[in-house]
């Protein structure tokens, strides 16, 4: 005999663990270990969800599940707006093998009817929603993620070979504030791989093409333009603006050291990167987190062992794949996910088309981030470059 819809509804009722409203929030103000999942679409989600939950839309769960809930022996409790969709939700948990799943009954409009707490996800405009649309989908941003794009603040050195592509990627995802200092004008030896430049550009500061390209990219993020070049005179100025992360794409040693010594003061972490002919080499410098920059170069070397690309060369693709690493870098460390590169040294040989990982040690003797510190202030990094 074929069962109705109500047959079915009832069947799957009887056969999850069911828990009332009151339930519910007495476990959670006891602070009961428990996976609140949300189980509407995003419309639904949009109007406000209990806190703490994770969204899980129904018509992606047996899809999305085991990435967003490895841990099958957890308490799962879900809910929609009524108690049924989190029913059959449940009823799938239990077929999958997760042993402690529950379903509210009813669901989020009676909860809100309480008067129980609730939360409004964060607002994107449509514009917003659409552009950053393949960002939204993904669980580790989403739309709070998204939003706290939007409010952060990275600061780039240098709007040439690394500073381009990592200016460009972080633009198009929605930094809402980009310092970028560089005090150079474009040339045309720049074009074959400072690709936030053109042909109409040449002889035009390279901040202010970069003003251009990156605000036609985005408008919905701020430039603000440093046509300077970096000393220990106007460092503090320009990094006192309240950056959450800085990009390092320098190409001399003097500007490094007082970069690293900025960062260690002011607890910026910075995403360094360098290139040379056909290698790129990327690390993440993050004060009281692991090394800086001194502890992996504790002196600079030679200058014959360190020619500029002006004197040595390097290919032009070669800054868009290390100037995305490090875009890569920021984006993770202002969303707070994954395992950016701090203590480690990301090495590139293109010609071998090889990445190879190096550990980085932090040096407790080192003068700027050691234990016991010796240089507390800026110092003439030209002279300590040239010694």
């Amino acid at each position: 005999m074929a069962r109705t819809y109500s047959d079915l509804l009832q069947e799957v009722k009887g056969s999850v663990q069911l828990v009332t409203l009151e339930n519910l929030k007495s476990r959670m103000d006891s602070g009961e270990e428990l996976t609140l999942v949300d189980v509407r679409e995003k419309d639904e989600w949009r109007q406000g969800f209990i806190p703490g939950a994770l969204h899980l839309p129904r018509g992606f769960l047996e899809m999305q599940v085991e990435s967003r809930l490895p841990n099958k022996q957890e308490t799962i409790i879900l809910y929609c707006a009524a108690g049924i969709r989190s029913a059959f939700a449940a009823k799938v948990l239990g077929d999958m093998g997760y042993a402690n799943v529950e379903s509210v009954n009813p669901g989020y409009g009676g909860w809100k009817d309480k008067g129980f707490p609730i939360e409004e996800p964060i607002r994107l405009s449509e514009p917003q929603l659409e552009r950053y649309s393949r960002h939204i989908l993904l669980p580790e941003v989403g739309e709070k993620g998204q939003k706290k794009l939007l409010e952060s603040r990275v600061l780039l050195l240098g709007a040439g070979g690394l500073g381009s592509p990592a200016a460009l990627y972080l633009a198009a995802a929605g930094v809402g504030r980009l310092g970028i200092v560089d005090n150079d004008v474009v040339d045309v030896s720049n074009l074959q791989r400072q690709i936030m430049h053109g042909e109409d550009r040449v002889g035009v500061p390279k901040v202010e093409s970069a003003l251009k390209t990156l605000s036609n990219l985005n408008p919905d993020i701020e430039i603000v333009p440093f046509q300077d070049r970096l000393t220990s005179e106007n460092v503090d100025r320009i990094f006192d603006h309240g950056w959450d992360v800085v990009v390092d794409g320098l190409d001399n040693f003097p500007t490094r050291y007082l970069v690293n010594d900025a960062s260690v003061f002011k607890n910026v972490p910075v995403v360094h990167g360098s290139i040379f002919r056909f290698d790129g080499q990327v690390t993440t410098f993050w004060p009281q987190k692991g090394p800086c920059y001194r502890c992996l170069y504790p002196e600079p070397p030679p200058a014959h062992l360190a020619p500029s690309c002006a004197e040595a060369g390097v290919l032009g693709i070669l800054p868009g794949v290390i100037g995305t690493i490090q875009a890569t870098e920021a984006i993770k460390i202002l969303l707070g996910i994954g395992d950016p590169l701090v203590g480690r040294l990301l090495t590139y040989d293109s010609l071998k088309m090889v990445f190879r990982t190096l550990k980085l040690r932090r040096d407790p003797t080192c003068p700027v981030c050691g234990d016991e510190p010796t240089i507390t202030e800026y110092i003439d990094y030209e002279g300590f470059c040239s010694r």
